[in-house]
């Protein structure tokens, strides 16, 4: 069983940065690739981004690429999410997802947080 909770979200201008975190407390954080998504009212869960478990892999999707970074620290047992130069499209609740084997498929993450809400004023 693997607990997720995120943070950082919040209300932000757009161009401006936020960065959001998921901590998993436990062992075996290292062992798992992680996925951060969004959800906006009326769209489907879309990947923004994914890392490996040893941090040699990642992939951000195009819409976000240039402005969001993942990353992750096996020793703090967090991912993180880089968000600069933040748009209005941007806005919507953010979720981390953990899974063993999963990468670029939302129906392969067996974990998730709660989300955060990520706000982005024009």
């Amino acid at each position: 069983q693997v607990q997720l909770q995120e943070s950082g979200g919040g209300l932000v201008q757009a161009g401006g940065s936020l960065r959001l975190s998921c901590a998993a407390p436990g062992r075996t954080f290292s062992t798992y690739n992680m996925g951060w998504f969004r959800q906006a009212p009326g769209k489907e869960r879309e990947l923004v981004a994914c890392i490996s478990w040893s941090a040699r892999s990642t992939y951000v999707a195009d819409s976000v690429k240039g402005r969001f970074t993942i990353s992750r620290d096996n020793a703090k047992n967090t991912v993180y999410l880089q968000m600069n130069s933040l748009k209005p499209e941007d806005t919507a609740v953010y979720y981390c997802a953990a899974d063993r084997t999963a990468w670029g498929s939302r129906a392969e993450y067996g974990y998730w947080g709660q989300g955060t809400q990520v706000t982005v004023s024009s």
